[in-house]
């Protein structure tokens, strides 16, 4: 079942990808990463108040926000500030690359969880899953030589270091879900509550300093409905990725690999939307990607 619900994930993730794309071209990036993230809190903020008021009610439907220490509001903010710092790259190389560069470089988070896996949750991969990661390793790298077609050269370009950084930073995230969801017995929307509300106060401390402050960002930045797209979809992606982790068979590794199918979405349907070059030799390392994530999951 875990499976299935890690593709569910997959498919909102790359909806989600799309809109954040639209969300961010030509418009400015931690104004619209703040929109993402609010909007999804106060998604969330009705099913606080009513665990307040109808506590029962909210136990029998299954939205209940329990009611959690000091201890593990900690824990929270340790994944906060982990996810806050990845989505400000993330999103400051999205303005400047094309999705079809973006979205295969974020696709190796897989091998980073592959190895956090093995270390740390002893998770123990087969023949066929060492295949699998390591062709979608070779995949990105063919997707780096595509690039310098469209004027990406991959060692100079800051852009690039950046979408590595935040998907190591991500692939950390996701280590760290494992040990929020199973060993704290968090479960998904009083995670996914907390973690919103104290990624909007760190996002609004970032704002302070880099946007509200000056009034030609504050004009810079035009609302659209895409960004409260982006938060709507990226709850629901979080949702159905926190009740798969509930299961204890779930392996980190498996649904880390399973949340890539996004990519056809955000390769096949994003290329097509924004119009971006190349899209059919990135046909090529997207298949192989694809083969990669089909040998993890079939092996």
């Amino acid at each position: 079942m875990w499976m299935y619900l890690g593709l569910l994930a997959a498919l909102f993730l790359g909806l989600h990808n799309l809109c954040k794309k639209h969300a961010v071209q030509g418009n400015e990036v931690f104004p619209v990463l703040f929109g993402t993230i609010l909007s999804g809190f106060l998604i969330l903020l009705p099913f606080f108040v009513a665990t307040i008021y109808a506590p029962e009610f909210m136990k029998d439907v299954g939205f209940y926000i329990s009611p959690i220490s000091y201890k593990i509001h900690g824990y929270i903010i340790i994944k906060s500030v982990i996810m806050a710092s990845s989505w400000v790259l993330a999103y400051q190389a999205l303005k400047h690359l094309p999705i079809t560069i973006v979205a295969p470089i974020r696709s190796a988070g897989p091998f980073f969880t592959f190895i956090g896996a093995i270390l740390i949750y002893n998770e123990q991969p087969n023949f066929s899953q060492w295949i699998g990661f390591f062709l979608i390793i070779l995949s990105v790298m063919l997707y780096a030589k595509i690039g310098k077609k469209e004027g990406i050269v991959f060692k100079s370009n800051k852009w690039i270091f950046a979408i590595i950084g935040a998907t190591f930073l991500g692939a950390s995230s996701g280590l760290y879900d494992k040990f929020l969801i199973q060993k704290l017995t968090l479960n998904p929307q009083t995670l996914q509550f907390w973690f919103c509300f104290y990624t909007v106060l760190i996002l609004l401390l970032i704002l302070s300093v880099t946007w509200f402050p000056y009034s030609e960002k504050r004009k810079a930045f035009t609302f659209r409905w895409s960004i409260v797209g982006v938060g709507v979809l990226l709850q629901s992606a979080d949702y159905f990725y926190f009740k798969a982790l509930q299961d204890p068979e779930a392996l980190i590794m498996l649904l880390s690999a399973i949340k890539r199918s996004q990519l056809i979405i955000a390769v096949v349907v994003g290329g097509l939307i924004f119009k971006e070059k190349n899209k059919r030799k990135k046909l090529l390392p997207l298949a192989g990607i694809l083969i990669g994530i089909f040998l993890i999951l079939y092996s």
